[in-house]
């Protein structure tokens, strides 16, 4: 959701009844992050999140201040993602804060419980971004969390309608998450062009990057795509970082917000498949909740009724 998960974005999830979140790192900086929070407090009176994704980069961006930032701002809930928050929880947990941390498996979903997480986002192999390297995807990976988890957990990855929604309770989640569904709303702040590429695209078009880096990510197919899924099989061991930077690296604003679709490899679920529209924020959290109790009262009611 980088340059998508913005104020505007995450105050009309939030008033539609949902979680909306930020993510910390489009603002920038520290002061950037807390000008956004600002911003969200004006649109909404609900609760709002943060995300903070941990990248392994050589120049990391200020977390400390983003972590005053969240805690200045009152913030309550941050969801954090990348690698370990560890270092981050003293703070966070000191100032009330809860975490969620979203996770690929079982394992780091462990972790996170161990060092004091409230809940885990376990996201799928289907999920747009870095799904990890395990390729496990949620109809496994949620009933495992269930068996193995004590704190609750929300599914993320393939996540887009009232059916989601209950395939999600069925295996044991508390709730769903969405990256993808979101950015395709009225209020999502991504360029036109993006959301028609998202409209016309199946389950099909999306492919798997980084790889031989061990830093995959799921992204929309298109001519930056093919030519990194080339240069990954020319170079095959010997490939390196630098040999894709170009397409990879620093892309999300001439995408997100220019609306150019050859800048460069952009994030993107298989959920991609089951858009067919780009409706408002409400309209689309109301739809999801009602089809998913039509679901459950009626269909499946109907199952387990005494004949």
């Amino acid at each position: 959701m980088h340059h998508v998960g913005q104020a505007d974005l995450a105050a009309a999830v939030s008033n539609a009844g949902g979680l909306g979140i930020i993510t910390a790192l489009s603002q920038g900086t520290p002061k950037g992050l807390a000008a956004e929070i600002t911003r969200a407090r004006r649109l909404t009176d609900r609760p709002f999140g943060v995300n903070l994704t941990f990248l392994p980069t050589l120049g990391a961006p200020d977390y400390p201040g983003f972590v005053q930032a969240i805690i200045a701002g009152g913030v309550r809930i941050v969801e954090t993602a990348g690698r370990n928050p560890a270092a981050h929880m003293p703070a966070l947990l000191a100032a009330g804060v809860k975490v969620i941390h979203k996770c690929t498996s079982i394992r780091h979903a462990k972790k996170a419980q161990d060092i004091g997480c409230v809940a885990v986002s376990m996201d799928g192999f289907e999920c747009a971004g870095h799904p990890g390297e395990d390729d496990v995807p949620n109809f496994i990976l949620l009933p495992l969390a269930a068996r193995a988890l004590r704190v609750p957990f929300v599914a993320s990855g393939g996540m887009a309608d009232g059916r989601s929604l209950v395939a999600a309770l069925a295996l044991g989640a508390e709730g769903i998450s969405m990256g993808t569904r979101f950015l395709m709303t009225q209020q999502s702040p991504a360029h036109a062009n993006v959301k028609a590429a998202i409209l016309a695209a199946s389950e099909r078009d999306t492919a798997l990057i980084m790889r031989p880096l061990r830093n995959t990510e799921r992204v929309l197919k298109n001519a930056s795509v093919a030519r990194i899924l080339e240069t990954e099989q020319r170079l095959g061991a010997a490939l390196g970082f630098d040999d894709i930077a170009a397409e990879v690296a620093g892309v999300y604003p001439r995408v997100m917000i220019e609306g150019d679709m050859t800048a460069g490899a952009w994030s993107c679920g298989m959920v991609a498949g089951l858009i067919d529209d780009v409706p408002d924020c409400a309209t689309l959290i109301n739809q999801i909740m009602a089809d998913a109790e039509a679901i459950i009262t009626k269909r499946l009611a109907q199952i387990v009724a005494p004949q």
